[in-house]
């Protein structure tokens, strides 16, 4: 097999909090020990609370903040090696769309520059940029005769995305992370820019981490989806293996939360009770076992390895693992 366009290796980042007279400081543990693929041309997903570690994720392998620990591998070649991806060519190879299109714009720049404005920087000719421009607005539905002239301000939020999206693929990147890119559009837009992203990564022969709280959006774009609690990987595999097939009951508490038109699938009581672990101080074990209905000890004496069911369907949980002491764990193989 080839190797994944993307290999994330043991990622780890930690923030220092600064003590004060009356509190010490600690350290937010944001991701903690963070592995996965990315094969070409599918899309991941992923998924989890607010506080995850989903978009810390993201900013760690655009490498907009540096890890503590862990490995970054671009089609094999380590990221920031001396014998590996130089940095100039991992951000050509790589772009991101964020969640706020006003902020993510500058306010004096037409459409037309900003879309140009990265490949200027690379070496092209001033005209040749322009051109790439005024194709990408096409190739995102925008007339270059109406948009290229104007500035963020004259946009609806949606234009503003799509414009968005075409200066991130103004280098004609590999890989595009989409961090919460359609949450702040009402969803008629958020339909169209959908399915934008799907055209786009058919001509273009792209590449998508797509990363996002709506499980319904996940579900449609994703070729496989991860999940993550507290800084951890919990469950990972093929989208109709998470939600046809869920192992993991944070899982299965986000999925049972997903909005339906269904009468008969109303929610009638909170599929998860408390809140978050405090992340400086994370519980030991299973990072989920103080909020899960199944815990018991051996969940607070060892951490549960991300371990593989099948077909590239992996959980961290001590229930889904032969032989590691739950209750409801299967039976260990016997020796041969």
């Amino acid at each position: 097999m080839t190797a994944p366009l993307l290999r994330v290796t043991d990622l780890v980042k930690r923030f220092p909090l600064k003590g004060t007279m009356f509190a010490k400081g600690g350290v937010v543990h944001a991701v903690d020990g963070v592995s996965f693929d990315v094969r070409a041309g599918e899309t991941l997903g992923i998924v989890g609370e607010s506080g995850c570690g989903k978009s810390t994720t993201a900013r760690l392998v655009m490498r907009l903040i540096e890890p503590d620990a862990g490995r970054i591998a671009l089609a094999g070649r380590e990221i920031g090696h001396p014998q590996g991806v130089p940095m100039a060519e991992a951000r050509r190879a790589m772009q991101m769309v964020f969640q706020d299109s006003f902020a993510s714009l500058n306010p004096r720049l037409t459409v037309e520059t900003s879309i140009a404005f990265a490949p200027r920087v690379h070496g092209v000719p001033g005209p040749e940029a322009r051109a790439r421009a005024h194709d990408l607005l096409r190739k995102v539905g925008l007339d270059p005769a109406r948009f290229a002239g104007r500035y963020p301000f004259e946009l609806s939020g949606g234009q503003r995305q799509r414009i968005n999206i075409a200066r991130a693929l103004a280098l004609s990147p590999q890989l595009v992370i989409l961090d919460e890119a359609v949450s702040a559009l009402d969803k008629s837009v958020e339909a169209q820019v959908l399915n934008l992203l799907i055209d786009l990564k058919n001509d273009l022969g792209l590449t998508y981490i797509f990363i996002s709280h709506d499980l319904n959006v996940v579900q449609y774009v994703s070729d496989r989806v991860m999940v993550m609690y507290l800084g951890k990987v919990v469950e990972i595999g093929p989208v109709e293996r998470i939600y046809g097939a869920t192992a993991h009951p944070y899982t299965r508490a986000l999925l049972s939360a997903m909005p339906s038109m269904d009468p008969a699938r109303r929610t009638e009581a909170p599929p998860l009770q408390g809140d978050p672990p405090n992340p400086i101080d994370p519980p030991s074990g299973c990072r989920f076992r103080t909020r899960c209905p199944f815990a018991e000890d051996v969940c607070a004496a060892r951490e549960p390895a991300l371990g593989t069911l099948e077909a590239g369907h992996q959980v961290a949980c001590h229930m889904e693992h032969p032989g590691s002491g739950h209750s409801k764990a299967p039976a260990a193989a016997a020796a041969a």
